[in-house]
């Protein structure tokens, strides 16, 4: 049996120096976040604010009408406590546009969820184009591994400090960090519609599934995990096929290999001076 415990002190230095290289590497002035009112959005934001200070970390909040006063409410909660700049942009309005489009089905929930997340992702890069910031991913290892985010949506950011941490590990280092235990109480939920939350999305509690996947990281079959943590076989087999189906998502769009050196096969160089 293995640990999901980390070490948030060690943890949350670690993480806040690669915040700070990062941001050096790139000459940023300072680094924007999509503030959800959730545990990732929070602990990501208060991790900006120990590697870099509240003065170079902005929120953003992008509500619609189907995001909850309360998500609301908990996001200035959470910029307010951290002393960090913010703002509110309303994207109701540009997805009430979209709604012109033929091809638009108010049916499809899902689809509709993408097109939200992919229109903050554009306000998110809108807003640190103008100031010179990079965009700050907020998903974590669980959802990462599964495919539980929007390709070009809240998937497209320039650094994800949580994204080696399981759903578990993050709730560690939220205690650490000291974020409202009504934030981490919370039901996750993107808020993409009524009633939406992503364990009843995912059909799974997160527990279990950072116990499938840590457990798959450390090469135990799908029978040893059932019998260790009397978990479902049905339930890890159905984990894995969420493992291989979300692949696409985790690796750049696949180029034709034509020449010697290939952009996303070859060329690899890292960003940090120095690293091979």
């Amino acid at each position: 049996m293995h640990s999901l415990e980390i070490n948030p002190e060690i943890t949350v230095s670690r993480i806040s120096k690669f915040i700070v290289k990062r941001i050096d590497d790139a000459k940023a002035n300072g680094v924007i976040i999509g503030l959800s009112g959730g545990i990732d959005s929070s602990v990501t934001a208060a991790l900006c604010v120990r590697a870099l200070g509240h003065e170079k970390t902005f929120g953003l909040l992008m509500p619609t009408q189907t995001t909850q006063q309360q998500d609301i409410d908990d996001a200035i909660k959470s910029a307010t406590l951290l002393g960090v700049k913010y703002a509110i942009e309303d994207i109701s309005p540009s997805l009430n546009a979209f709604k012109q489009f033929q091809v638009f089905d108010p049916e499809r929930k899902i689809v509709n969820g993408n097109l939200a997340t992919r229109f903050r992702m554009g306000l998110l890069y809108y807003y640190a184009n103008l100031h010179n910031w990079l965009v700050i991913g907020t998903g974590n290892k669980s959802e990462l591994l599964v495919g539980y985010f929007t390709k070009f949506g809240d998937g497209g950011c320039d650094i994800l400090p949580l994204g080696d941490l399981f759903k578990c590990q993050v709730r560690q280092l939220a205690e650490y960090l000291d974020i409202p235990p009504e934030i981490i109480k919370k039901a996750p939920s993107a808020g993409l519609w009524p009633g939406q939350t992503d364990e009843s999305e995912l059909g799974i509690s997160y527990n279990d599934l950072d116990i499938i996947l840590s457990s798959l990281e450390q090469l135990m079959t799908p029978d040893e995990i059932s019998k260790e943590f009397n978990i479902p076989l049905e339930i890890i087999k159905k984990v894995e096929i969420m493992l291989r189906k979300s692949q696409h998502k985790r690796i750049g769009p696949m180029v034709f290999k034509m020449g010697s050196r290939t952009p996303g096969f070859d060329w690899r160089l890292s960003i940090i001076s120095g690293e091979t």
